[in-house]
């Protein structure tokens, strides 16, 4: 038995000035595409480009590293690190 699998579509309707009508012709025309592959491209890249910019949060690579440790709980010294420490206090103050 043979399936035929069917994409769903909708449809987008809008009316735009003859002049931005022959704009988006001559921009398809020298992409090789038809006006409304060009359309469809175009919007599709506006939407996906307003939503990541509502959506994820950038951080620089110093925010990068600082972000972790602010929402982590400080992590507490063990015996030898103490005593690492100590031993180190002692050896720089004198």
């Amino acid at each position: 038995m043979s399936r035929s699998i069917t994409a769903s579509t909708a449809r987008l309707e809008a009316r735009i000035s003859k002049q931005l009508h022959d704009t988006l012709k001559r921009a398809a025309a020298l992409q090789n595409r038809t006006v409304t592959d060009f359309v469809i491209t175009a919007v599709q890249e506006a939407a996906e480009s307003v939503i990541e910019q509502a959506e994820v949060i950038k951080l620089s690579l110093a925010d990068q590293r600082t972000f972790p440790e602010a929402l982590l709980p400080p992590l507490k010294a063990t015996p030898a690190l103490e005593r690492a420490f100590a031993r180190h206090r002692e050896l720089v103050n004198h």
